[in-house]
């Protein structure tokens, strides 16, 4: 039934639209496809502009909850937490607009098109970016986005709370130094099985009113030109009724650098006949000279603005919405605060513990907090971020969570550079760093990079694109001298990697007596991180990436291919797979059954501990007789499960209709064979999980 309104609320906006459209000449509605879109007040449309982000909250326009980064949402593999996640962003995104609005601020950053979520595949370590997704699984990605695209959208029959938008149709994650001139070569196999579905499933069920290109080409054809990605795929195949957007100045890169036109207003007619409505960038400034030219046609140009006036109309343009009385009261508030900290909790990884979390405060005396990042408000936010009214660092939140206890505290190194002080040698805090080490009964050691050293590609003053991909997995160098100097003082190390992405943990972690991946945990992450070192609060993260070895081929980067890419292509051992991470107590699935009518697996978990716990039960499927399944397994079910000490708990995972698949060479989904294994457990069936944890996932034999 909501469905059947909302069509219906589109169908009346869409008439709206046509009615604001009627009496307007071709340019003007031209102007409407502007990104800074100018009033029309003959017609009563207010200006807009078009450029909004909020990745992980209202981002780069003052005051927002700066959550934990997609990645780490994705960690948390908990889709009702993600969904709780867009809807406080929509929440002060709407209370924030409704204050800009009074004011008369139209500016950038300051309208209710939010192009987030970010869905490209994490498929190569290095991208810069891929913090910004929610990891290298096309089924987690396309769940995880769906949940964020309905908190921000909301539930209203009539209105967008606010209007999602899925970036980067569809094949992109680096080289970002190469970006604009990038020709992503990609099979249908792929295309089809790899780098489409979180696109078609955020289409089709989160029913998102925006999509994004990038700036890429995709087998010799520019992302944001794509006729048969837009028009065909998005639109006719999958019924995508919102808006297109460019990436921003990507049509330039038309003309400038993949060389498929020769002008701006070439590239502005390539990108409109493709179905592109609204453009971020300058070219569309040369639209009415591509009209008059015979480029583009009259029909081509108001449809696309029927289509961008509709999306406006849906947000409430010219009419009241139920979101009207929000304002600065409702940014930033205590169950604001209390979801990040939960959602930087359910996202941190616990890699290894050899028993000494948590820490026992009764035998524990001294800490020493050593670390780039141990005190640095940077590493919490990730990039496309808001303004946090406040940051907790670890070293604050360790203040807090022990209170008793003797801290000591050394930077220990600069994030990249050899030095601290200018005039010092290289390393020059290193040596603080073992006098602190020595004198502790543990040390926690927080290392890894943060948005200045991994993120989005940028342009220097020269004009040259810097990326920000890493060049390998390895610490930088002044940190790898400090890691190993604190891990050979022999105190106990608690090492955490507070990074966006799989860093080389390899060399040390036999070493240290645990290892925490925190991300860029948010605003509240230093709380977080030192609670769950105090045992105040549990990591119950899982990897949405595999963690290579420093050892591991990695394919050349631009190679597109998922040979000996992701959990599911693999051919060599890793470190931490994907899908691992441990908790404090220790939970199981002791049982399962699969119903071939309901396409339900029935599980049974229990916790063998006397806390309780947190656990993700994981369903892998693997067609053992298709020539065209994966290597390994896909995961094609998830729960997230509480558990009090000691309980048994039954459950439920349904199987969605692609589940006993596979994807041919052609790109076509079919079933073929009939000769199943499904995976139940805490984690994948792979044997290094299984080495990791000490248990197996449960093994259903199924054939139709």
């Amino acid at each position: 039934m909501k469905e059947k309104l909302r069509q219906q609320a589109r169908e009346q906006a869409r008439e709206k639209a046509e009615t604001y459209l009627k009496d307007l000449s071709i340019e003007e509605q031209a102007m409407l496809l502007k990104y800074e879109s100018p009033a029309i007040p003959k017609a009563g449309i207010p200006e807009y502009n078009w450029w909004n982000e909020a990745l992980h909250g209202v981002a780069r326009a003052g005051t927002a909850t700066v959550f934990p980064v997609p990645i780490a949402m994705a960690a948390s593999f908990d889709e009702e937490l993600v969904k709780e996640i867009g809807d406080c962003i929509s929440t002060e995104g709407r209370a924030k607009y409704n204050g800009f609005q009074r004011e008369k601020d139209y500016d950038i950053y300051k309208g209710l098109t939010y192009w987030s979520p970010n869905i490209n595949i994490f498929r190569d370590p290095r991208w810069g970016r891929g913090h910004e997704t929610f990891g290298e699984d096309p089924y987690l990605t396309g769940h995880m986005g769906e949940k964020f695209i309905e908190g921000i959208q909301g539930d209203d029959e009539k209105f967008l709370k606010a209007a999602a938008c899925v970036k980067h149709m569809a094949v992109h994650s680096g080289p970002e130094a190469l970006r604009h001139e990038f020709d992503a070569q990609v099979s249908e196999k792929d295309l089809w099985e790899t780098y489409l579905p979180a696109f078609e499933y955020c289409v089709k069920e989160g029913q998102v009113e925006g999509a994004m290109g990038g700036y890429s080409s995709l087998n010799g054809t520019p992302l944001c030109g794509n006729k048969r990605l837009i028009t065909d795929i998005l639109r006719e195949d999958w019924g995508f009724e919102g808006y297109y957007v460019s990436d921003c100045w990507a049509l330039r890169d038309f003309h400038e650098h993949h060389m498929v036109t020769t002008s701006p207003e070439e590239s502005a007619a390539m990108a409109m006949k493709a179905g592109c409505d609204v453009n971020c960038g300058s070219c569309y400034n040369q639209l009415m000279k591509a009209y008059y030219q015979g480029m583009v046609t009259e029909e081509e140009i108001h449809t696309a603005a029927v289509r961008a006036l509709t999306t406006r109309i849906l947000l409430g343009m010219n009419q009241e919405t139920p979101w009207d009385q929000l304002d600065i009261q409702d940014v930033d508030t205590p169950d604001a605060v209390s979801l990040n900290y939960r959602a930087a909790a359910e996202g941190m990884v616990l890699l290894k513990n050899d028993g000494i979390l948590p820490l026992d405060q009764k035998k524990i005396h001294s800490i020493g907090v050593i670390g780039p990042n141990a005190d640095s408000s940077v590493v919490l936010q990730g990039n496309y971020h808001g303004t946090a009214s406040h940051f907790v660092t670890v070293m604050e939140g360790m203040r807090k969570a022990f209170p008793d206890t003797r801290l000591y505290y050394a930077s220990g190194s600069d994030v990249v550079n050899p030095r601290t002080e200018r005039l010092a040698r290289e390393y020059d805090r290193v040596s603080e760093s073992c006098v602190v080490a020595r004198a502790s009964d543990v040390v926690v050691l927080c290392v890894g990079l943060d948005e200045r050293y991994e993120g989005e590609a940028h342009h220097i003053s020269t004009g040259e694109c810097i990326g920000g991909d890493k060049e390998d997995l390895h610490f930088p160098e002044t940190q790898q001298k400090l890691i190993d100097a604190v891990l050979d003082c022999g105190t106990p190390v608690v090492l955490c990697c507070m990074a966006g992405s799989c860093m080389d943990l390899s060399p040390y972690a036999d070493r240290a007596a645990a290892v925490i991946q925190t991300w860029y945990p948010g605003a509240e992450g230093g709380q977080v991180l030192a609670d769950i070192l105090a045992g105040k609060t549990a990591p119950s993260g899982k990897l949405p990436v595999t963690f290579y070895g420093g050892d591991y081929e990695i394919p050349d980067f631009t190679d597109y291919s998922l040979k000996n890419r992701t959990y599911r292509y693999v051919e060599q051992g890793v470190l931490y797979p994907f899908g691992y991470g441990l908790t404090y107590g220790r939970a199981e699935v002791i049982s399962a059954a699969y119903d071939s009518e309901s396409k339900k697996v029935s599980y049974e978990i229990v916790n063998h501990s006397d806390r309780a716990v947190e656990e993700t039960v994981q369903v892998y499927k693997k067609n053992r007789t298709s020539k065209w399944e994966v290597r390994n397994t896909v995961l094609c079910g998830f729960a997230k499960v509480c558990l009090a000490p000691g309980e048994t708990r039954q459950g439920e995972i349904q199987l969605d209709e692609y589940a006993f698949t596979v994807v041919n060479d052609q790109g076509k989904r079919v079933q073929d064979g009939s000769d199943y294994l499904l995976y139940v457990g805490t984690h994948g069936p792979d044997k290094r999980s299984e080495e990791l944890t000490g248990t197996k996932a449960i093994a259903l034999d199924i054939k139709f």
